[in-house]
């Protein structure tokens, strides 16, 4: 099947859209990226939706037309994705669609009760032709699970190693990894969390300092120039959430616009100046992912796949390399994926799956009481052909 796959980040810094061909069943199942494109939010578009997701600052009429506009711009990336390959809107089955998450409601005792996905699959249908699949995490919190991350079972389908255990660690706005048993363990099962803040106490402490002039720190070029405060360093890692046991799942909620504030004002009294405080904070990152290595990995990794945009912060991928060795940290090039795609591609995989009733999800990756099958579909004007070319 052809299957446009579409994601917007926890940062809310664009669309990214592949056209993908999937194949198969699994276990034997094949993905591969025809063509992709990043289609930009208009100016201003990601400082109204980080606004919105804010309980200070969000308001009923503003997501309500959020909710409209975010699905004429993710139709327009579809015609955009399709008009760049070697085919037109008739010739692609399904397109799956993630949406913008708003709000992932974690209760204190780790349950996650409530998301909010937003963006009118009803839009992309009208717009394109193209049934569509959407609205993926709320059926696997019904059945008891965290609704994410939704990575990582097709990690799990698409990256295991022959021999070896596995990370795929996602930085993104948050972090999130998979840890994968090899194919040759037929009995070990794979895990998947939030590590904690990926981006987006970076991203948002940059905003801040730059009073939005920079959304994020470019090669982590501040960062480099700054000293790691230790002691910080130590008692921001005793945050209560990297104690929480797996499955667990975080968002913008907890690591959000106002940590970032008081982040600001407590490096600032201790002393630091930007670049510093960018340093530590980075290092946070880096530091809570290989602690939650340390803590729940269940098994010695020797793999290390990143992905997302944090992997293209140097002072990261540094720290990641040494906090992680003896294993091999690479990026998702590395194993023929294509790093800044791969969350499209995810959801073009999982909208396959939905489609043919297949689950999405694992137990053991969210802690769901069954696997279960994702989404919402939207019928398009290929609907009922399609059925017929699937089913018939």
């Amino acid at each position: 099947m052809r299957i446009v796959g579409l994601m917007s980040g926890t940062s809310a810094d664009g669309i990214d859209a592949a056209l993908c061909e999937v194949t198969g069943e699994p276990p034997d199942i094949r993905a591969r990226i025809i063509h992709a494109i990043a289609y930009p939010y208009p100016e201003g578009f990601q400082a109204r939706i980080l606004n919105a997701s804010q309980p200070d600052t969000g308001r009923v009429d503003e997501l309500c037309k959020l909710h409209f506009r975010l699905g004429e711009l993710f139709a327009a990336a579809v015609l955009a994705v399709i008009e760049g390959s070697p085919f037109n809107p008739s010739e692609v089955d399904l397109i799956g669609l993630h949406g913008q998450t708003f709000w992932h409601n974690v209760e204190p005792d780790g349950r996650v009760s409530a998301t909010l996905q937003l963006t009118e699959a009803s839009i992309l249908a009208e717009r394109t032709g193209i049934t569509t699949v959407s609205n993926f995490r709320p059926r696997d919190i019904a059945a008891g699970g965290q609704g994410a991350p939704l990575t990582a079972y097709i990690d799990w389908l698409l990256l295991r190693h022959p021999t070896k255990w596995r990370a795929v660690q996602n930085i993104g706005g948050i972090g999130n990894v998979t840890f994968l048993p090899p194919l040759s363990d037929t009995t070990a099962q794979p895990s998947a969390f939030d590590t904690g803040p990926g981006n987006a106490l970076i991203d948002s402490i940059m905003v801040q300092l730059t009073a939005g002039a920079q959304t994020y720190d470019e090669d982590a070029r501040l960062a480099l120039q700054g000293r790691i405060d230790e002691d910080w360093l130590h008692e921001l890692l005793l945050h209560p959430y990297y104690d929480i046991k797996p499955p667990k799942t975080t968002g913008r909620e907890l690591f959000s616009k106002a940590m970032a504030a008081d982040l600001i004002a407590e490096g600032q009294r201790r002393g630091n100046n930007a670049s510093s405080i960018l340093a530590t904070i980075t290092t946070l990152t880096a530091q809570s992912i290989a602690d939650a290595y340390g803590r729940f990995a269940p098994a010695p990794i020797e793999e290390v796949i990143l992905g997302g945009g944090g992997r293209h912060n140097a002072l990261m991928l540094d720290l990641l390399a040494g906090l992680l060795r003896p294993a091999v940290v690479m990026t998702h090039e590395d194993v023929g994926m294509d790093s800044d795609n791969k969350e499209a591609l995810v959801f073009a995989v999982l909208a396959h799956e939905s489609w043919h009733a297949r689950p999405g999800t694992l137990p053991a990756l969210t802690g769901g009481l069954h696997p279960s099958v994702l989404g919402q579909i939207t019928p398009g004007q290929n609907y009922v052909d399609l059925i017929r070319r699937t089913f018939c």
